[in-house]
């Protein structure tokens, strides 16, 4: 039997009359690790925000097993973030400590170690206390991981954790990813990079605005269905 972690059961995602997201079905389960990819605009990090909770389904539902929602923690795309708000690396990854302190629970010495520990896991001791606009694209992603190590979640979900990020850091974070993976932690990534999809992950999902395919990463990341993601996002098909 199956341990189901989230469920879709023909969501559609959009804005207004905007339909980013159509008709997907399938489910991630427990313990596995995922790569969501597709051509640009296939409403990849639509779909991860709908999993997050951000974005309610227009049509369709999104299952939670359990208290999942309590248990998932998200990197978002870095674009995202605002690099000139005055915040140190570490108070960046002691955000990732919340849920287990609380908006005014006291930051006691065990929840320092922790985040002086995910900094020295992610090569980053020695800069705690630089202000995030100073880091590196590369450093930056790394205290991101670092704020994942804090949330101690059982289900991770990253939008492009690895744009603009280099060859080292790279691989540096995808080893990260494989051990918390083989902890027994649920794994899902949007990614571009389909080689690494091939090389690291064992399940995709094809998206072009819908689900094109979703298994084996083998059997998904085909030419046929690969030739059919870049033509659906072209509306040639549509």
């Amino acid at each position: 039997m199956t341990d189901t972690v989230i469920e879709l059961d023909q969501v559609s995602l959009g804005w207004r009359d905007r339909i980013a997201v159509r008709d997907v079905t399938g489910a991630f389960e427990r313990g596995s690790l995922t790569a969501i990819v597709g051509p640009n605009g296939a409403g990849k990090s639509t779909l991860i925000k709908g999993i997050m909770g951000i974005l309610s389904p227009v049509r369709g539902h999104i299952r939670l097993a359990g208290d999942s929602r309590n248990e998932m923690a998200c990197l978002p795309q870095v674009g995202e973030l605002d690099r000139s708000f005055p915040i140190s690396a570490y108070d960046l990854v002691a955000m990732g400590a919340w849920r287990r302190v609380g908006a005014w629970g006291r930051f006691d010495e065990q929840e320092h170690d922790r985040v002086w520990h995910a900094l020295e896991t992610v090569g980053l001791a020695d800069f705690g206390t630089r202000v995030i606009g100073t880091l590196s694209g590369g450093q930056l992603q790394r205290a991101l991981f670092a704020r994942l190590l804090l949330h101690d979640a059982k289900t991770l979900v990253l939008d492009e954790p690895f744009a603009a990020v280099d060859r080292h850091t790279t691989e540096d974070l995808m080893a990260l990813l494989h051990e918390w993976n083989d902890e027994g932690r649920t794994v899902i990534a949007v990614l571009h990079d389909l080689e690494m999809v091939r090389a690291s992950f064992p399940q995709a999902l094809l998206m072009a605005g819908q689900a094109v395919a979703w298994g084996p990463t083998s059997s998904v990341l085909t030419p046929e269905n690969l030739h059919l993601a870049r033509h659906l996002c072209a509306g040639d098909y549509l």
